[in-house]
């Protein structure tokens, strides 16, 4: 991706891309998760490949792509300040934190963002993540927004997945959970019927509906899918069209966990 996106910049003003790297997961050959490495020569020494890669002089905002559990937040953190003192990152960020880890990080150097998942059917960070942000004046980066697909309008029960497919391991794509899951869908299709839109552009429409603080992240593998969520951003959501989306979708409703349980246990975020 790096590499990818030096193409991109190239001709092109370094001060006209914001340019954000998450580093430090670690993969084996077959690209298999084997953890993340957050000590703090770790962090030093991806950012010097991710420099070389992309060929800048520095990175916007640099975030571990997840909390190391055997390294201490602060010595994570502290590294990568280093290297904002010596000019190499200009700000900081997180990843699937939880609130303690969130606020032990930014006494040591203010965070600018924190990347979490968020979207109507994720929405557990609302009760202590969300509001601590709020506090701290970190922005959300939410990602995740239609749920990885489910969201977007176009799932079915029929639709197949294969073990390269992450959703295939995935408790809300399974059996009842996905019945239940496609279910809340059709009952929030109904409500964008009436708006003449989408699936996928309510489901964002209501992320970008959360405050001018929460940053929704877009994936697009096709034109179409960039269209459409440029579409959300025209949407108008009313008090109550807001209501009446989160009651056809209510929290509590979505049945399965994003992710695996043994996958779930990583996430400092969920602990």
């Amino acid at each position: 991706n790096e590499l990818l996106l030096q193409e991109a910049l190239k001709g092109t003003k370094r001060d006209s891309a914001f340019i954000a790297v998450k580093f430090g997961a670690m993969r084996s050959p077959d690209g298999g998760w084997v953890g993340i490495d957050g000590r703090p020569q770790a962090v030093k020494n991806s950012l010097s490949y991710t420099l070389q890669r992309l060929g800048v002089d520095y990175i916007d905002l640099y975030q571990p792509a997840r909390v190391d559990p055997t390294v201490p937040i602060e010595e994570t953190v502290g590294a990568i300040a280093d290297m904002v003192k010596a000019g190499y990152v200009r700000q900081i960020g997180l990843s699937e934190a939880g609130e303690e880890t969130i606020r032990r990080a930014h006494a040591i150097h203010p965070i600018s963002w924190l990347q979490i998942e968020y979207s109507l059917f994720s929405r557990g960070i609302e009760a202590n993540i969300l509001p601590t942000l709020r506090e701290l004046g970190i922005s959300l980066s939410a990602y995740g927004v239609l749920s990885r697909g489910l969201l977007s309008g176009a799932w079915s029960k029929n639709r197949k997945t294969d073990a390269r497919d992450f959703r295939s391991y995935v408790p809300r794509f399974s059996g009842e959970n996905l019945d239940n899951n496609l279910a809340l869908v059709e009952s929030l299709r109904a409500l964008a019927d009436e708006k003449d839109a989408t699936v996928a552009q309510m489901a964002l429409a209501w992320v970008l509906s959360r405050g001018e603080d929460v940053i929704p992240l877009i994936g697009a593998r096709r034109v179409s899918h960039l269209q459409d969520a440029l579409g959300a951003i025209e949407l108008q959501l009313s008090p109550s069209d807001l209501e009446r989306i989160e009651a056809a979708v209510p929290a509590e409703a979505v049945a399965g966990t994003r992710y695996r349980e043994a996958d779930m246990g990583m996430l400092d975020s969920e602990r």
